[in-house]
Order: C-alpha cells, then structure tokens, then sequence
C-alpha cells in the first residue's frame, strides 16, 4: 500500500510544519508532496527528504511572494497526481485537504484550522494588519476560496483536528466531524532546573495578535521582571511602552531557550491560539503558565495544576492572576507528568490507533522514534494558520 503526505506549502517554518515532519518519520517509504517547498523552509529532520512539489514551484520570487500567489494555490493542489497511492494523509490549515485522491484510497487531513482568511477574514485582517486597500479588496476575491474551501472540504475520507477548538471550526465551517489529536510536541528538550529566578517568561512571535502587549504592560504596572523572547513587527511598538523591568532578547539559541525556561516563575500567554505548544514546553521544563482562558490552551492547561487562567484580555486582569499566582505552590513532577500526555510517543500511538479504526494499520517497522532533542526552536512556534493571503 502506497502511502503519500501532503503538506500546504513549505514556505515558513512552525508548528504546521512539525506536525508534517513526524508523518513523514511515521511513514518512512511515504512520497512527500507540497505546492512549494522552500529549501530554507524545511523542518531539520525534513532537509535532504525529495518533495514533489506542483508547477508553483517554478513561479519567480516564491520566498518573497508566496502570500500573494494565494489565488494559485487551489489549481496547484489540484495539480498533484495521487492517483496511484492507498493511503493519502494531508496538513492542511488551507489547501492541501483538496488534493484529489484515488477513490479507492483512504484520505485523511489532519487540519491545523479551517482556511481562516476564508471563513474568518475579519479578524484575519485585523491580526495580519492588513491596510485599507486590501481590506477592501480581499474580501471579493475571498468568495471564491470559500466555495472552493467547501468543495475540497468534501475530499477527505476523515477529519483530524489538532484540538477541540479546531474541531469545533470544522464542524462548523464544514459540517464535518474530526477525531482531535494534539500536535506532537518535542519534550526531551525541556528539563526542569534545581533553580528558579525571579521573572516571567514570553516565548513568542511579537506580532499584534499574540497579544503580547498584555503581558509587558501587566508587567510594567506590577514592577515584575519580565523576559521576552522571540522577535517579530510589533517588537518596536512593545519596547515603546515597555518599562525598566522588561527586556527583549530578540531570538536566541535553543540552549538559551531551554535555560530561561527552566528557571522562570511562569511562561505568560496572553494570545488565543488554536491549540499553543508553549505552555506544553514549559510543563515539560517543570514550570507553569498564566494564560488567557481561550482557545487550545483550555486543553493543555489544568488550572491550578499546571496554571492559572485570566478571564478577560486586558493587563489588569492578567495582573490579578500573577497576583494570585504568586500566593500558590507549584509541584513540577505534576508539571512534567502532564507536558508527558503530549509527546511525540503518543502522537504517534493516538495516530496508529485513529487509521487502525479507520481500516488503514501503519506496519510496526515504519514507526520511528521520537527525533532528536533540539530539533526545533521553540521561539518560532507559531502552531496553526500560517496563511499565504
């Protein structure tokens, strides 16, 4: 049985492309295909695999111009010959569900998040900053994504969503349902530390969405250290109301990394992310998280065990959560044995188990083990929708 994965596009690097990069460790003999794959772009395990791509591969100045080739994507799927292969497994946030399988073969996406330019473009917009001529454009030629976006809906054979937020949004954008497994998430990295130091933790990309603007100026008003870590277009605009207290690393080695989150108070998640591999990262460091109480982070994080949420997404009410963070004891054995309910072992395990129901069972010696420590860095995570609009 001939087995193929289809990724959307390899043209930036985050938590899309780690969930395609454990497939294709899962299915060593797998033929790999994408729309475009840029050899900068490639997951560390994934550089020196072959990917088929489609003709956009050829298109001048794909790095800089990816996003705006958004209309060409549906034809460059289509493009894709799968006629040949018995199992087809897609990482779609956008395009890569619609390739067009054998109609014997069985067709599985694991979907990151509906097609969210398509179906949520107001707060796309909102979050990529957009400017006034796009917003006024884009929405005419988002029409035809969406029609488009239902018809490919229809391909997959079954649905797998990365959490219960992301399955909520198939079921509604699609009216399908979707068997939810959490992304795998690298946890031989993280070791907790015998030592703690006095400040709170960012790791993310700085772009306005993330809300990072929470947490620095929380920080600020309460007098409380804070490390950001990551770097991004809103960096400028947060170090103008940072106070003394707050320090921008800018992106740095994944040792480094590892150090600052090992020895933090807590990792401060201020955004609403579909599912947030960070809090999980910090677990597995034995460390907890303060988190906006939306989106996948309901799922990685048990309150009171693992973390604590606030309600509304504003500094003052995450204020009042590191205040009544700061009165609690943390237990990291407890921390770390929830980070180990999301390693790459039971991804896997989860994985086998769902394509075993579905009539497809992966042979035993495909299955490899979990990759290397330090394969990625955690400050590029950006898990679900990078979109190419």
């Amino acid at each position: 049985m001939r087995t193929a994965i289809v990724h959307d596009y390899f043209t930036q690097l985050g938590g899309a492309e780690i969930v395609a990069q454990e497939l294709v460790r899962m299915f060593p003999s797998a033929d790999l295909y994408s729309t475009v794959a840029l050899p900068e772009c490639m997951p560390a395990d994934l550089k020196g695999v072959e990917v088929k791509t489609s003709w956009m591969q050829k298109l001048p100045r794909m790095r800089e111009y990816y996003r705006l080739y958004f209309l060409l994507y549906p034809f460059g799927v289509s493009s894709l010959d799968l006629s040949r292969y018995s199992l087809v497994i897609s990482s779609s946030s956008g395009y890569a569900k619609g390739v067009r399988a054998n109609r014997d073969a069985i067709h599985v996406c694991y979907c990151h998040t509906p097609m969210r330019w398509a179906w949520s473009f107001d707060s796309y917009s909102a979050r990529e900053s957009m400017g006034s001529f796009k917003r006024a454009l884009f929405p005419h030629l988002i029409r035809f994504l969406r029609e488009w976006d239902k018809g490919a809906a229809r391909q997959p054979d079954h649905f797998v969503a990365n959490s219960k937020t992301v399955a909520a949004r198939i079921e509604r954008s699609y009216g399908r349902t979707a068997e939810v497994i959490h992304p795998p998430i690298d946890l031989n990295r993280f070791k907790p530390s015998g030592e703690q130091e006095d400040y709170y933790l960012v790791l993310s990309r700085l772009v306005s969405y993330k809300n990072i603007e929470i947490a620095v100026k929380a920080c600020t008003e309460l007098n409380r250290r804070l490390v950001v870590i990551g770097d991004g277009p809103d960096r400028d605009r947060l170090i103008s109301f940072a106070g003394p207290t707050v320090t921008f690393l800018g992106r740095i080695s994944n040792a480094e990394v590892e150090h600052y989150a090992s020895r933090c108070r807590a990792l401060l998640f201020p955004g609403e992310e579909d599912f947030g591999m960070a809090p999980v990262e910090i677990a597995a460091a034995g460390r907890p998280t303060i988190a906006y109480r939306a989106g996948g982070a309901v799922e990685t994080i048990v309150e009171d065990v693992t973390g604590v949420f606030f309600d509304q997404p504003t500094p003052d009410s995450l204020a009042t959560a590191i205040r009544r963070f700061e009165r609690m004891e943390w237990d990291s054995k407890a921390l770390c044995s929830h980070a180990s309910g999301f390693g790459i072992d039971v991804f896997q395990s989860n994985f086998r188990r769902f394509l075993s129901r579905v009539g497809y069972s992966i042979p035993e010696p495909e299955v490899l083990p979990a990759l290397a420590p330090a394969s990625r860095s955690i400050t590029l995570d950006d898990v679900n929708g990078r979109l190419p609009a």
